[in-house]
Parts: C-alpha cells; sequence; structure tokens
C-alpha cells in the first residue's frame, strides 16, 4: 500500500520513522544538533550535504531532509553555487547548557540587541529554545534586563526615542518567539495584564510571555493609557464578566507603571469590582515609586520576580 505523507518537511521528518537500511546512524534531533554544530561552526566555507552525510555517517536522503528542516528552524542556512548547496551554521548558534549558560546568553543578547542585530538575536532565542532553556527564565534573566537596560540608555541621553522604539521592536519580536511554544493554559489560572503607560509597554509584554509560559490564561491588554477617562471602571467590568463567567479559580490583574496617579487611576477603578467578587480576584500594581507612597491593592511591588512569585503561590493557596 502506497503510503501519502504531509508535505511539511517538519511533519513528516519527526512522524515517519526511518528505515534503519538507509541511513548509518540515527540520532535524536538534539544530537544531531549537537554534531552538526560541531562539524559546521569552523567551516567558513560551508560543507554540501553529501560531505555532512559522510561525517556523520548518516545517509544522504535521509540528511537532506534532516537539513531542510533545520533551515526552516532558523538553525541552518544554505547557499547554492552552481549545482552545489552548501550549509552554513546560522549566526547565533551555539551549543548551551542550561542552567549555566543563562548568564552567557544575556550578555550576548544585550550584545546583539544593542548593536540592533535583529537577525543575530532571533537566532540566539530560538537557539536557546532548541537547547531547551526555560523560557520564563530566558524572560526573567535575559530580555527582562535587556528591557531595563535600554529604558536606562533612553532616559541617560545615550539614545534616541527612534533608536528606543527600533530595539523595542526586536525585543518585542523576541518574546513573540517564546510566545509560540506551545503550552496548555490553565482555565483556572486566569491574568489580565495591564501597562497604565507607553513606557511599560515592554513590561507588560514580557509579563505575559512569562505567564503564558507558565500555563496561565493570559489577557494582555498592552498600553491603557488612552483608556483612563471616567467609564473606565463599568467597560473594565463588562470584560471581566466576558472573561470569567463561571468566576472559577482565580482571576489576578497586574497594571505595570512608574506613576504614582495612574496606579492609583488604575486601583480606584478595579477595586470595587474586587470588593464585590472577594478573595478569587486580587490586584497587583508593579512600578517604581517612593516606598513610603502606599496604595490600595494586594500586592504592591517594584520587583517584576516578585509579581510572578506572588501570583504563583497564590494560586497554590486557592486550590
Amino acid at each position: 500500500m502506497n503510503r501519502v505523507y504531509s508535505c511539511d518537511w517538519k511533519i513528516s521528518l519527526y512522524t515517519i520513522p526511518i528505515p534503519k537500511n538507509i541511513m548509518g546512524k540515527s540520532y535524536p534531533i538534539d544530537e544531531l544538533k549537537l554534531k552538526l554544530t560541531e562539524t559546521l561552526q569552523n567551516s567558513k566555507m560551508g560543507m554540501s550535504g553529501t560531505e555532512i552525510s559522510s561525517k556523520l555517517d548518516v545517509n544522504r536522503i535521509t540528511m537532506a531532509k534532516y537539513l531542510k528542516v533545520l533551515a526552516a528552524e532558523g538553525f541552518l542556512r544554505q547557499k547554492v553555487i552552481g549545482n552545489t548547496t552548501l550549509w552554513f551554521l546560522e549566526s547565533g548558534q551555539e551549543t548551551f547548557t542550561f542552567p549555566d549558560d543563562y548568564f552567557r546568553v544575556a550578555s550576548q543578547y544585550l550584545d546583539y540587541l544593542i548593536k540592533g542585530s535583529s537577525h543575530e538575536v532571533f537566532s540566539l532565542i530560538k537557539n536557546c529554545v532548541h537547547s531547551e532553556a526555560s523560557a520564563h527564565k530566558l524572560v526573567l534573566e535575559v530580555i527582562i534586563p535587556a528591557i531595563s537596560h535600554i529604558g536606562k540608555l533612553f532616559e541617560e541621553g545615550k539614545i534616541g526615542n527612534s533608536e528606543a522604539k527600533f530595539l523595542g521592536g526586536i525585543i518585542l519580536d523576541s518574546l513573540q518567539i517564546l510566545k509560540q511554544i506551545p503550552t496548555e493554559s490553565n482555565p483556572k489560572k486566569k491574568i489580565i495584564i495591564i501597562s497604565g503607560d507607553p513606557q511599560n509597554a515592554l513590561q507588560s509584554e514580557a509579563a505575559s510571555t512569562l505567564f503564558h509560559s507558565k500555563e496561565w490564561t493570559v489577557i494582555n491588554l498592552g498600553d491603557m493609557s488612552s483608556a483612563i477617562n471616567v467609564l473606565f471602571d463599568l467597560d473594565f467590568q463588562k470584560l471581566v464578566n466576558k472573561i470569567w463567567k463561571q468566576k472559577s479559580g482565580i482571576l489576578i490583574v497586574v497594571v505595570f507603571s512608574n506613576s504614582k496617579e495612574r496606579l492609583t487611576f488604575f486601583a480606584d477603578s478595579i477595586n470595587p469590582l474586587k470588593s464585590k467578587i472577594g478573595k478569587k480576584m486580587s490586584l497587583i500594581l508593579c512600578g517604581q515609586i517612593e516606598k513610603k507612597v502606599k496604595l490600595d491593592c494586594d500586592l504592591q511591588t517594584g520587583k517584576f520576580e516578585s509579581v510572578i512569585q506572588w501570583s504563583d503561590t497564590t494560586y497554590e493557596n486557592s486550590k
């Protein structure tokens, strides 16, 4: 019986068993990436598929399938010269061992970012994902520090608004790569994320990605500064009633802003609804404001990590 396989190389490669009689060796995909890295990292001229298959003792046809899949993933790139296709490692492809290499990745990420090299930034993030790095640790230890660094450069006048926007766009696309990692959201862990001003929009996006990786059901509203008006409380109540009809599990609302006035506005607008629902709904205000200023909320903090830890603990205690 003739079999019909999907034309998607990635699906066909990972789902179709490769007969042993057509290949010399069989490598798990992660081991194959490691061996390709070792083989190609010092090859400035690239290598043909035939040379690679011979080096790794893998059947040429099978190797060609692997190479196309890894090129589609952004792990390899190809260059056609005449009738020959040469293969190279994409820039930023290295062998990482986690958790030891998060510090090294953070340094490289910031270096590529400041240079504005989006290609290298994205290759680095993809390589970390391929190396089975934790998405939430990449956000906490790599991307959040980079957001803070770019913000500091802007405040010090070392970069202008245009460059800050450009670098922010690269960071945002990095987060989108991590959001594509499949997770199964828990409907009993709901979180609404709000940025009270444009300056904290990246923080809210990072929080959205991090909570997504930890299986929270995330509703990210982004920059809501344009929604600051007398009708916000009614508008917000409609949203909560729509996304949390059964009131099962918990709902946490997180607002990011460094403005006391904006945090106060959102607290005053959200707390009346929270008082009706009770302990199932919580409010976190996150921003760099004076410690002596105490706002009406369940948690007031200037630390991103505290938002995550408090939310996880609150959910565990609610079971």
